[in-house]
């Protein structure tokens, strides 16, 4: 009499999380919504990169410069440029302070043996209108234009709101869609209800940090395109801190969408119980963007879990933040987004089987306590 074969042998629950995971990963990509929507997602980044340059360039007045008469002879006549003759240094530099010109050419100590005077920024133009780059002394250095400040805050802002309510709604969609067809019985006698949840969550953070870097890759390409390196290397630091930061803050937000899903069991009622998950992403984004320029505020939403994803990155692009701020802003983060999981956790785990009228988050969790 043969042997009955052993039963196979359930896989661990990292294991099962990566097949979770896995399965939220392809069951998106293969759908055309997501792949039209991403498309002209990167599309319109760059469009409106290279339409902002184009629309940049046109009008330009010429810049006007000083140039101390001794030098005159250094600077070739230029396309751009509306030079005026000063007697020496002191007076060339008084008419960049007062406004009178943009910048001053006055004899230095360089190859050209000149240099530029500027407030904030060289202008290009004169930078490029000479054979060999001059040594240049900024006498009122500034972090940024008030209008990158505002775009590049509107930006990381925009990107983190969306992209965590977009994919947010998309877990707590499956979890209840799951709950309302009994697909979730099924599959809870295979994988543990943690390992679903790790990776519903794993999943669709994949996703959502592979469409945020695929926004930062593309808007690093237009501006490479476009000519605006020197706006690149503003923001080059920012974004790459910027997207580990998602990475995290995005992992916390998924663990409440999946939570708050995993109460209802009708695609109609995620409105209530996904409220609170929708404010917790959009009432720092606005607040971010309306205090950008509120040093306090801005310092205070950058040790927020919900609102440091954002308000660290545009503090360091300010140049507002030290080198060990964004460091203690990730811890913080990560140790709240390991004590969030936990919870929702729990959560998940008692009500997610759980049919009819809603379950309250108090009466999951005393269950719990009771447990």
């Amino acid at each position: 009499m043969n042997a009955r074969p052993p039963a196979p042998t359930p896989p661990s629950l990292g294991r099962a999380a990566l097949l979770v995971a896995e399965r939220e990963i392809t069951s998106q990509v293969r759908t055309k919504s997501f792949l039209i929507s991403t498309a002209i997602l990167l599309v319109g980044v760059l469009a409106a990169i290279v339409v902002s340059s184009v629309m940049s360039g046109r009008d330009v007045e010429d810049v006007p410069v000083a140039v101390v008469t001794s030098v005159a002879g250094v600077l070739p006549t230029t396309d751009g440029l509306a030079t005026s003759d000063v007697a020496d240094r002191d007076t060339a530099e008084q008419a960049v302070r007062d406004g009178d010109v943009d910048a001053a050419v006055v004899p230095g100590s360089g190859p050209l043996g000149v240099e530029v005077l500027a407030m904030d920024r060289a202008p290009q133009v004169l930078l490029d209108a000479l054979t060999v780059a001059p040594q240049v002394e900024l006498l009122d250095p500034a972090a940024a234009d008030e209008g990158v400040r505002y775009v590049v805050t509107f930006a990381f802002g925009l990107v983190f709101m969306m992209s965590a309510i977009g994919f947010g709604s998309t877990i707590a969609q499956n979890t209840v869609t799951e709950k309302q067809t009994r697909i979730v019985e099924i599959l809870l006698s295979a994988v543990p209800a943690r390992a679903l949840l790790a990776g519903k969550i794993l999943g669709n953070s994949a996703l959502a940090l592979g469409q945020t870097a695929a926004i930062a890759a593309v808007s690093v390409l237009g501006l490479v395109v476009t000519g605006q390196d020197d706006l690149l290397t503003m923001i080059g630091a920012p974004v790459v801190w910027f997207v580990v930061f998602f990475a995290v803050g995005f992992v916390l937000l998924a663990a409440v969408f999946a939570a708050s899903a995993s109460l209802v069991s009708r695609i109609e009622d995620t409105g209530v119980v996904l409220q609170p998950a929708i404010w917790l992403t959009m009432i720092p984004y606005f607040v971010v963007v309306f205090f950008s320029d509120n040093a306090p505020v801005l310092t205070a939403t950058s040790y927020v879990p919900f609102s440091a994803p954002v308000a660290m990155p545009v503090r360091l692009f300010l140049g507002d933040a030290a080198w060990w701020e964004p460091l203690l802003s990730l811890a913080l983060l990560t140790a709240s987004c390991l004590v969030v999981i936990a919870i929702a956790a729990r959560i998940y785990e008692r009500s997610v089987l759980r049919m009819g009228a809603r379950v309250r988050v108090r009466e999951v969790l005393a269950g719990a306590d009771a447990d």
